[in-house]
């Protein structure tokens, strides 16, 4: 388990259409949203992702980049950036299964045709522009994530109250 105020475990990943996010190399005024999904399988991924990318201009005036994340490879992450319409949220694919328990995510077995073998399952990442975690939100299941609108809020409300990350006792 990660804890705020403590730096992340490190974070270089392939991004659909080219290029790569490297947590390192972002240098945003106050967060990196790393927003982690379970993958191509899942309907609630895809209405949760639409909802943030409807969002993005709004997280990039709070001096908040963003990414989302999945275990997903290549083929797949490229059909779910087409077919959810995900023009403007950037999608980072292969994260390691590994990576992924470092990060604290849960991992699920497929029990489906559907789903891959294995997959991380959702969680939601504030990180500070010096790697060090601020905030996070970790799911066992697809269910019950973090609102987009009430985090723009909370980023907002942080941002102006120097409010400082919490849970690292």
């Amino acid at each position: 388990m990660i804890k705020p105020r403590l730096t992340v475990p490190g974070l270089d990943l392939p991004l659909v259409g080219g290029h790569r996010f490297s947590l390192s190399a972002e240098k945003p005024a106050a967060f990196t949203m790393i927003v982690v999904y379970r993958g191509l399988h899942c309907p609630i991924c895809e209405t949760y992702l639409r909802d943030l990318n409807g969002k993005i201009e709004e997280f990039q005036a709070q001096g908040v980049s963003v990414v989302a994340v999945t275990s997903d490879g290549i083929e797949r992450a490229e059909k779910a950036k087409s077919e959810w319409g995900l023009d403007k949220l950037r999608l980072a694919y292969d994260l390691p299964i590994e990576l992924g328990r470092k990060w604290g995510l849960f991992v699920s077995r497929g029990i489906s045709e559907k789903e891959p073998p294995e997959f991380v399952e959702p969680g939601l990442f504030l990180v500070r522009p010096d790697n060090t975690l601020y905030a996070a939100s970790v799911q066992t299941m697809p269910f019950a994530r973090p609102s987009f609108a009430e985090i723009l809020g909370a980023v907002q409300f942080v941002t102006k109250n120097n409010y400082p990350a919490r849970g690292a006792a």
